[in-house]
């Protein structure tokens, strides 16, 4: 029988985080329409993020602003590619905190909004400022991210929390083939289909139409939250739904009064280390995943001559699409199926291990594919890490909008210090032109110690 706690031991940094090994308790079913939604939901991100990529530097280039020739292309890419991030990191937590207080559904009625609007004022940009307004535009309004992750946790219990969160890196994987794809075959529309892209909008706005489409997406998604997505916080949904976490009185009224309080618990009482390490996991993984990320359409859009592959929007889209599906068709056969044969934080320890092999293979394409979907398996591990940590549900939107703000300043910092070092390496010829894939080697070494602090198993939450 499950028992109300007090303020202080809902933060007590002694709180145990241990599973008990006796008998597996049978897995509860995932609801699946909601579960559906929330991954069409969250599909849409990744393909507007990763539509850019493959005509980003190309934009650049076109756009005249740089110094220094095709080299210094990075910097100007970068900064474009971490400025929704660093929009991110300045607000995604108060949205995180407000759908703990006025529920998840409206702050991604507005995210959603806001991300349709903006890409579609980046398509129209036709200015360096005009992309940099656009894309710090879709960051500030956007939390849509760190939403999703909390309604999947109040949807799962300890169960099957491990097969829900597996569906991200899958879902990403998903939008990373779709998403180049649309970017790198929709991009300068009139130079493929003249008969159909003609007009001087097209000569004017030759990067609208990939943008256009990803708004699409996200107004398809907005429909979908208004017409279908039910309301998970507790105090906001509807009587229907029943809680599985903490239970304080019969009362109808104690229990809202109690969870509102929870909602608006000081953040410097959840700094506690079982919080914190998975959080700095999450950070830094997407750091180096997000500096991965830029390099590889810098890399292949790079001259031949500054030891680039100089491919085309159109063949990078088709590169990072065939790496997108494989990477989410291993994900989706087998990740669950290691999870339960490795463990948590030892699969977690062995694919941070291959990052530092990724970049040292970098040049080697053909290596690359195996390392990416063993290292791209540490999304899903780490987010049960982060879901487990929070003390109850009712701190759990303040602990995703933390590991969210962790993440997007890490994002932030990735794109414009990856493009930069490439830049430089290329330019000074640091260290053979590789330098940057010396400090990403490091970096990676460091996850590797950061991963060893998790703890070694998870505490079962529902009992």
């Amino acid at each position: 029988m499950k028992t109300s706690k007090s303020h202080e031991n809902i933060v007590n940094e002694t709180t145990p985080l241990v599973l008990a090994k006796g008998s597996k308790k049978p897995k509860t079913p995932l609801p699946k329409l909601q579960m559906g939604l929330l991954v069409a939901l969250q599909l849409t991100e990744p393909i507007a993020s990763t539509s850019i990529f493959p005509y980003i530097n190309q934009l650049v280039r076109e756009l005249g602003i740089t110094r220094g020739g095709d080299a210094a292309v990075g910097y100007y890419a970068g900064m474009i590619e971490s400025l929704f991030f660093v929009a991110q990191a300045l607000t995604v937590l108060r949205w995180s905190r407000l759908s703990d207080r006025i529920g998840r559904k409206p702050v991604m009625v507005i995210g959603l909004s806001g991300a349709c609007i903006s890409i579609l004022c980046f398509g129209l940009s036709t200015t360096f400022w005009g992309l940099v307004i656009s894309r710090a535009m879709c960051g500030l309004l956007n939390g849509n991210t760190v939403v999703m992750k909390t309604m999947v946790g109040e949807l799962t219990d300890s169960t099957n929390m491990t097969q829900a969160f597996a569906m991200f890196p899958i879902v990403w994987c998903i939008g990373g083939f779709i998403g180049p794809l649309i970017g790198g075959t929709l991009a300068r529309p009139q130079d493929h289909w003249p008969a159909l892209f003609s007009g001087p909008f097209w000569r004017d706005y030759p990067y609208f139409l990939p943008s256009a489409v990803a708004a699409c997406l996200f107004f398809l998604a907005l429909v979908m939250i208004l017409l279908f997505l039910e309301e998970t916080l507790s105090t906001k949904r509807r009587p229907k739904f029943t809680s599985t976490t903490v239970s304080v009185s019969n009362s109808p009224d104690s229990e809202s009064l109690v969870k509102n309080s929870m909602a608006t618990v000081p953040l410097r009482s959840l700094l506690m280390p079982s919080v914190v390490i998975p959080i700095a996991n999450f950070a830094v993984t997407a750091f180096l995943d997000i500096g991965f990320r830029v390099l590889m359409p810098l890399f292949f859009s790079t001259p031949t001559y500054l030891g680039g592959l100089g491919f085309d929007p159109a063949t990078i889209g088709s590169w990072l699409a065939l790496f997108g599906i494989v990477d989410g068709v291993f994900q989706g056969l087998f990740f669950a199926r290691i999870v339960d044969w490795i463990g948590l934080k030892r699969l977690f320890c062995i694919s941070v291990s291959c990052f530092a092999p990724l970049m040292a293979m970098f040049p080697l394409m053909s290596w690359i594919l195996v390392m990416v979907v063993v290292w791209h398996m540490t999304y899903g591990i780490i987010l049960v890490f982060i879901r487990m940590s929070a003390p109850t549900d009712e701190v759990l939107g303040t602990i995703n909008g933390l590991g969210q703000t962790s993440v997007a300043v890490a994002r932030a910092v990735g794109p414009a210090l990856a493009t930069s070092l490439f830049a430089a390496s290329k330019q000074h010829n640091l260290l053979g032109g590789n330098a940057v894939f010396v400090v990403l080697i490091v970096l990676g070494g460091g996850l590797r110690w950061l991963a060893s602090q998790l703890p070694d198993d998870v505490r079962d939450r529902d009992e």
